[in-house]
């Protein structure tokens, strides 16, 4: 019997972008929401999210059942004409639950008690809490399973609880049974031959908590994976649940943006839809850039249309200072995100709440109220958005380009001991992808071990972790005659964190043509190091290598200093290596030379800096992230479906000015 294939985020959008956002109506009199509705027809919401916060309003006390007032807001959205993404309220259990069952709080690595008055405050492995997140989950999904205004289920928010307390440890034992099956494995796996560390049995074994000195790293490695498999598993018990009742409503549960505690290439495979909240800084000069890393990542893990469940209005609550976005620049990034393939652009929250924690958050509507500059500028998103849906949704992305990023290997980079603290596994990702989009490259993002025949281009800005699998993917992949480029410390442990012969893969080292790996020299922050080009000289940064190589793969030497002739970038073939970061400038123009061999351009040529183009399907995004106009050459007649104005060769974007073309 063939396998009725999994609902999609086309299922819920239905040819438009959705639109809206989080909807907190019991922090407000029910007076008020009939005035939401109103406002959010005006603004051509079409979608919320309810419940994400509600356990204590739907069970008050053990065994409750409070629907009333949700039964009245799902029938009023419906009437109104506003679809629902019902959350299960899982993310913050009651406060009765934690008093009563203290098992099913969390604790930190000092073995401090995470109280109830915030949010997260569960043990992912307490038994207890999965039997109450169960049974809220079923009787939620029970009563609304039929509703006419259920559009899409959200589980839970935002997962992000590490746990070191007895029930997390108690778990840990069992997930490292069934993952080693004997002690023997686990100490050699662990190396626990160093400082005199072998377990005897498995009841000695506890979650990395509060030591004397450094921890064992790949005890520390494991309990990351440990612990994105434990909240996978909460995911995935309340997914099940309600497929049983709904099995054609999607199900999505949003990441955050490139958070450490999670595997989200993993994650992404047991979702229908893949969002994602994205809080970008808006006086970072490089917000935009941050925006687009997120926006690629996202897709390439949903493999299509992805969510942005999240973002702000305005300014947000938890930076030292938190500004207000700039006249357009919440436009220009909603229509960013739609470009690189999002069909839903959603915010926290819609109504600014006026008590707790997150009251200086914005909202949809501000404490202006619909006369604020907020709200005005989203009811024109939202027409915009309404304009354009229909020829957007579901449409894809192409890319020449991939970069290779996995989790695994950036909870191995960040151990304690490592040779440099100034090597942040983000910020070298960010430097890379960087350099790929102020070239105008799309890229995609992929996993070491995903079939990668598809790109001409190939980067890998540092993966310290690589399996057997992986390298011979890589190898597979020069062969097949792809492009690839690597950054420093890549190749350099296996998957138990241990270092391999030479400090690189021996293959690896073959084929970059690297003889001998004598030394890793880190460079303190701030301190750089002289170049010669391939192209032209440049600076590097962030960390350099004594390397002894092949003669012909010399493209690039260290000038002065102790490494005064060595190699600085390598390159054997169609396989290139860089031993250190150079400034962002002679990255991107080296990975723009390199992409153009290998055949991969930019959608527009002559793009001016700032300026930003995307295809998706058949429409062309211009997007100006500058604050002065910008003249961009778009040769042949388009419409351009936000104004329905013809542009013929030329295009004049405005401050924070958007065109999506349609030839």
């Amino acid at each position: 019997m063939a396998v009725p294939a999994s609902p999609a985020l086309a299922d819920a959008t239905r040819g438009r972008i959705l639109f809206g956002g989080d909807y907190n109506p019991e922090q407000w009199p029910e007076e008020t929401w009939y005035e939401d509705v109103r406002l959010m027809k005006d603004a051509g919401v079409n979608s919320v999210t309810l419940g994400v916060f509600s356990w204590a309003k739907l069970e008050p006390h053990p065994g409750a059942r409070e629907f009333g007032w949700l039964d009245r807001l799902m029938d009023l959205m419906h009437e109104g004409g506003i679809g629902v993404v019902l959350a299960t309220p899982t993310s913050s259990p009651p406060p009765w639950m934690g008093r009563l069952h203290p098992d099913t709080l969390p604790r930190d690595e000092d073995g401090r008690t995470e109280w109830w008055g915030g949010r997260q405050h569960f043990s992912h492995s307490s038994a207890t809490y999965r039997r109450c997140a169960a049974a809220i989950t079923e009787d939620l999904a029970a009563r609304y399973a039929a509703h006419p205004a259920l559009t899409l289920w959200h589980i839970n928010n935002e997962y992000c609880t590490f746990d070191y307390g007895d029930e997390a440890a108690a778990a840990f034992r069992r997930w490292l049974r069934e993952k080693y099956g004997t002690l023997d494995a686990l100490n050699n796996a662990w190396g626990t031959a160093f400082w005199s560390q072998g377990y005897d049995s498995w009841d000695g074994i506890l979650p990395p908590r509060h030591a004397h000195y450094l921890k064992n790293p790949t005890q520390v490695l494991d309990f990351r994976r440990f612990t994105s498999d434990m909240l996978l598993e909460c995911c995935t018990a309340e997914r099940d649940i309600i497929r049983r009742y709904t099995p054609h409503i999607p199900v999505t549960t949003n990441f955050m943006p490139l958070w450490i505690g999670q595997d989200a290439w993993r994650w992404a495979e047991e979702e229908d839809v893949v969002s994602v909240d994205l809080y970008p800084d808006p006086r970072d000069p490089l917000g935009a850039q941050h925006g687009a890393l997120i926006q690629d990542m996202t897709r390439s893990q949903a493999r299509g249309p992805w969510m942005l469940m999240e973002q702000a209005a305005g300014p947000v609550n938890w930076r030292g200072v938190n500004h207000p976005k700039p006249r357009g620049l919440g436009r220009l990034w909603s229509l960013q995100a739609v470009a690189r393939g999002a069909d839903a652009v959603c915010y926290f929250q819609w109504r600014q709440s006026r008590q707790g924690a997150e009251k200086f958050h914005s909202g949809m509507v501000g404490h202006a109220g619909e006369q604020g500059r907020t709200f005005q500028e989203i009811k024109q998103i939202g027409a915009e958005l309404a304009r354009i849906g229909a020829e957007v949704t579901g449409s894809r992305i192409s890319a020449d380009v991939a970069i290779l990023h996995d989790w695994h290997s950036w909870w191995a980079a960040t151990q304690d001991g490592r040779p440099s603290t100034e090597v942040d596994h983000p910020a070298v990702l960010h430097s890379w992808h960087r350099a790929l989009w102020e070239a105008h490259l799309t890229t995609d993002f992929a996993h070491p071990e995903h079939d990668l025949s598809a790109y001409r281009l190939v980067v890998v800005p540092q993966l310290y972790v690589l399996t057997d699998a992986a390298i011979e993917n890589l190898l597979a992949y020069v062969r097949g005659g792809g492009t690839l480029v690597c950054g420093f410390l890549t190749g350099v442990a296996d998957q138990d964190d241990r270092v391999r012969p030479g400090g690189m893969d021996g293959r690896l080292r073959d084929l970059f043509g690297i003889r001998t790996l004598h030394e890793w020299w880190p460079l303190a922050a701030g301190e750089t190091v002289e170049c010669d080009g391939p192209r032209s000289g440049f600076r590097g940064t962030l960390w350099s290598e004594e390397l002894e190589a092949e003669p012909e793969a010399m493209a690039a030497r260290y000038k002065g200093g102790e490494l005064d002739g060595y190699p600085a970038v390598l390159r054997r073939g169609r396989a290139w290596y860089f031993s250190t970061l150079p400034e962002p400038d002679a990255l991107r123009e080296l990975l723009s030379g390199i992409a153009s061999d290998a055949g991969a351009g930019p959608v527009l040529d002559g793009l001016p800096t700032g300026v930003e183009a995307v295809r998706r399907g058949d429409l062309l995004f211009v997007l100006n992230h500058g604050r002065e106009p910008a003249a961009v050459a778009v040769p042949g007649t388009h419409r351009n479906l936000l104004t329905g104005e013809t542009v013929t060769d030329n295009l004049l974007l405005g401050r924070y000015g958007v065109a999506v073309l349609r030839p």
